[in-house]
């Protein structure tokens, strides 16, 4: 007999081609007539065309958003923000704009609506990260959940291959996760299924075909729902271990997410057998952990911990830190086990079980 209790977050989405020219009129509805554009650096000329399209309503352009939200970077922000007078920001861009305006809101209680150019799927998590001191410090709060979230695939073409590939499988991680928990909820399982399905077979599409429209839909789709599923559902082992290698050591994010996961779900398989069955079934591959690998590989994404520059001296303190904490996971975590997965994630070695 089932036995669950849901609460979905407070979501409003507009999604489809083209719907990016709604903006103006979506913030008038909401009432916001001060908006603050937050963008990174590379993304800054893309900021000035959203200023340009909200006209009188934009205060300001605030390009200094990077990885992993520095503390002072918020801080920056947070002065633009009293400088400007700004009623709510719009992020545009991934992980880092929408994770700074998640900040903001949280700290200012700066309403945001963010508009997704990658595929992080953080937009639809009440989960909030910044970065001080060397560590990553995150929590819930669904003050922080978007206002408004645009979906335009079209914002989504210039994605380079390389960055879509890590992209799409940082979402697909959120999904994961909440396939082969502890507890599953069928509602966040639903979710997290279906996310897993279009992101498989939507990116190697992507990485055939950039100009893919359709695909670039799904997969935009699909990251949707992965954020979706983690947004009402758990982290536990990976997400734990993405924060340490983000928050100590300043990895990319997305690809830091992409070599880990694989490790991650073989750590947690016999804990988690059914549900690792159910994600494996999705991905139509018969094992769940080795098919991440492979469709890691088949979309031109790095493997191994090596390849994105971390140093193999460091193995054991981010085996330290990821541990020094108690985790709630499926599977019993000590220091020697996660240094274990560490190794053969720095090996680029194909995962196995524990």
């Amino acid at each position: 007999m089932l036995s669950f209790d849901y609460q979905a977050l407070p979501w409003n989405i507009v999604f489809g081609v083209g719907s990016l020219q709604r903006l103006p009129e979506e913030l008038a509805k909401l009432g916001y007539r001060r908006a603050m554009v937050l963008t990174t650096p590379r993304r800054g000329e893309q900021g000035q065309k959203i200023v340009e399209l909200l006209a009188e309503h934009a205060v300001s352009l605030f390009d200094r958003a990077v990885m992993h939200v520095p503390v002072a970077t918020v801080e920056q922000a947070i002065a633009e923000m009293d400088r400007t007078g700004a009623d709510c920001s719009v992020s545009l861009g991934g992980g880092s704009t929408t994770g700074l305006g998640k900040a903001l809101a949280l700290k200012k209680q700066l309403p945001n609506i963010v508009i997704p150019t990658t595929y992080a799927g953080s937009e639809m998590t009440n989960i909030w990260g910044m970065t001080e001191h060397g560590r990553k410090l995150t929590g819930r709060d669904n003050a922080v959940v978007p206002k408004l979230t645009i979906y335009d695939p079209e914002l989504t073409l210039g994605l380079p291959p390389r960055i879509a590939g890590p992209s799409g499988l940082n979402a697909m991680a959120q999904a994961a996760v909440n396939v082969t928990a502890a507890k599953i909820n069928p509602m966040v399982s639903m979710m997290a299924l279906e996310a897993v399905r279009l992101l498989s077979r939507s990116l190697p599409k992507i990485i055939n075909n950039p100009q893919d429209l359709e695909a670039r839909s799904e997969a935009l789709f699909g990251a949707s729902l992965a954020g979706a599923s983690l947004g009402t559902g758990v982290t536990s082992l990976h997400h734990r271990l993405c924060h340490t290698f983000g928050g100590s050591f300043n990895t990319p994010h997305a690809e830091t997410h992409t070599i880990l996961l694989p490790h991650s779900i073989a750590y947690n398989a016999l804990a988690t057998s059914e549900g690792t069955r159910q994600l494996a079934s999705a991905m139509g591959v018969k094992d769940a952990a080795v098919g991440l690998f492979e469709l890691a590989k088949a979309v031109g994404a790095p493997t191994s911990l090596k390849e994105i520059g971390f140093r193999e001296e460091d193995l054991d303190r981010a085996a330290a830190i990821a541990t020094e904490k108690p985790l709630n996971n499926p599977e019993p975590v000590t220091e020697a086990s996660i240094r274990r997965l560490l190794e053969d994630a720095y090996m680029g070695f194909e995962p196995s079980s524990f």
